[in-house]
């Protein structure tokens, strides 16, 4: 077979662009544990020592968003006017409407809250049944996030990114080839430091040694030599602009509707989850090794215009054959989306780093309701996939 690479990156939570989603999913989620039934589409950008929040809200929740904001900042890590932001001193700004009553017209009566389409992709090459290289670029940052919460690396800093490829033999992983790891540091450590305390802490630790040798591999970590400024203060934040980190990684399509601030009436949102839901459990069912699934929708009707299923050739039935299985099994129609995967609870600001897929589904106490996160992870309709492919 021909050998093929194949990179992802992830960021952590600490990237300007993660602080953005955090902020706004946090929003969202404080509006969810007061009144269920709120509309939110609320959108953030935090640069130096400041974040805006603005959006179209529809809700009774009474939310300081202000003091929402500053948790969250002081949550990931920017408790200090060095790191460019500081959640107890920076500046708030709100800029706050209603939801558009064209918009409510057609959601009020259980249609999608915008025309597009969604994808959602599972591949059997990880347990997780996630592309490989973003499933190891997001244990990197995380990696990074929790080596720097624990102070085993005193010196980082919240921002962080990584960059993994994999070498496929066909479909198949066969190495790790090159790792980027690019890590914010204070100003009073050596680059060599830097290098190999990243290299053996985080790096060679957290990926599979079946297929990661760094003495083969290329390894860059900090490749300028410098990472002090980061953070809002390194580059501007906003919320929805890491779609590709949020999903597979590039490996599979992207509909280009981010998920951060919306509510689950926002299809971009829902079905994007709903798809990932139903392509997992197509390959957990043995139909596939890979399928990518997408729905498409018209603004304010409840039914999806078009299911589409592509297996990539590693089905063991027609892709026809299990787009109408899909169509049979799931119900894809908003309103049933936000029941099954019960979608009204504050179960948001978990997804806003590290990726909205992949991660197993958990009961938590959040904003003081038990709730399931990651519901969409569940492999909960394999056996009635099997009965309706007749496998």
């Amino acid at each position: 077979m021909k050998l093929r690479q194949f990179s992802s990156e992830s960021v952590s939570e600490g990237h300007p662009d993660k602080v953005a989603d955090r902020i706004s999913d946090a929003v969202l989620d404080a509006m969810l544990s007061q009144d269920p039934q709120a509309r939110v589409a609320c959108e953030t950008l935090v640069t130096t020592g400041l974040a805006l929040v603005a959006g179209e809200i529809t809700t009774s929740a009474q939310v300081n968003i202000p003091e929402v904001t500053r948790e969250t900042l002081l949550e990931i890590g920017y408790d200090a006017a060095e790191f460019g932001i500081d959640g107890r001193t920076c500046s708030v700004l709100t800029s706050i409407d209603r939801q558009s009553p064209d918009i409510a017209m057609g959601v009020d009566t259980g249609g999608a809250g915008d025309q597009g389409m969604m994808f959602g992709f599972a591949t059997d090459e990880t347990e997780e049944l996630m592309p490989l290289p973003l499933v190891c670029a997001h244990r990197l940052t995380r990696a990074l996030a929790e080596k720097r919460r624990a102070g085993a690396i005193p010196w980082l800093r919240p921002d962080g990114k990584s960059q993994v490829t994999v070498e496929y033999d066909g479909d198949t992983p066969s190495r790790i080839s090159t790792v980027v790891l690019s890590a914010q540091h204070s100003p009073d450590v050596e680059i060599d430091e830097i290098r190999a305390t990243l290299t053996r802490e985080v790096i060679e630790p957290h990926l599979p040694a079946e297929l990661f040798d760094s003495g083969r591999a290329v390894i860059h970590v900090n490749p300028t030599g410098r990472f002090v400024t980061g953070g809002p203060q390194g580059d501007v934040g906003l919320t929805g602009r890491k779609v590709i980190v949020d999903t597979y990684g590039g490996m599979g399509r992207h509909g280009g509707g981010a998920f951060s601030g919306k509510d689950p009436t926002k299809v971009d949102r829902s079905a994007a989850y709903a798809s990932r839901w139903a392509a997992k459990n197509v390959v957990a069912s043995g139909a596939a090794k890979r399928c990518e699934i997408q729905l498409a929708y018209a603004i304010g009707v409840s039914e999806p215009v078009s299911i589409w299923v592509d297996t990539h050739n590693t089905g063991v039935v027609a892709d026809e054959r299990i787009a109408a299985a899909v169509g049979e099994v799931f119900d894809f129609r908003p309103a049933s989306i936000i029941r099954d995967l019960d979608l009204r609870k504050p179960i948001f600001a978990p997804t806003a780093a590290y990726g909205h897929f992949g991660r197993m589904p958990c009961t938590v106490e959040r904003l003081g309701q038990q709730v399931t996160v990651f519901p969409w992870e569940r492999v909960d309709r394999v056996e009635e996939l099997r009965s309706a492919l007749d496998l």
